[in-house]
């Protein structure tokens, strides 16, 4: 069971990452992205990695990258986590990646979802999704949420990764 962490900031180097010694395929990438006091988290992108709304990125761009916190990870610095997904931050939307338990409530307690029949259910290669998207590991795309604890909101979208 993946343990979503995300880590923002902004893209300083895009560069190819060789995942053996002899790979010339250039499906790889490798994300150097920094905060705003200077810590810095190299992403390694491969082609299963989710761009959410499938935007490109480039230098400068500000973004989110999810990863799981509980995977192997090289003991180097800057640390390098195998992104999962990748979010370019926009003012007029918000981004969730998380298990949704039986009652739409995140993992971590602090969002629950009041899916709306409006409200698109898509799979990453953006088939509609028929089925629960409860108990699933969900991308939330959302605007505004209720104060209550937990906040509550009812998504523009929902991405499940199945």
């Amino acid at each position: 069971m993946p343990n979503f962490k995300s880590f923002r900031g902004t893209i300083t180097l895009i560069s190819d990452f060789k995942i053996s010694v002899n790979d010339e395929t250039g499906c790889y990438k490798l994300m150097s992205v920094q905060d705003g006091v200077g810590n810095v988290v190299n992403f390694v992108v491969s082609p299963t990695t989710y761009f959410v709304n499938h935007v490109t990125v480039t230098i400068g761009d500000s973004v989110t990258g999810y990863y799981d916190a509980d995977a192997p990870t090289p003991m180097i610095y800057p640390p390098q986590f195998r992104a999962i997904v990748i979010a370019k931050d926009t003012h007029h939307q918000n981004v969730k990646v998380d298990y949704f338990d039986s009652h739409l409530l995140s993992r971590d307690g602090n969002l629950k979802l009041n899916i709306s029949q409006y409200t698109p259910i898509l799979l990453t290669n953006n088939q509609f999704f028929t089925k629960n998207p409860a108990n699933r590991y969900l991308i939330v795309l959302y605007g505004p949420t209720t104060m209550s604890i937990p906040a509550q909101t009812t998504p523009y979208q929902v991405i499940v990764m199945c």
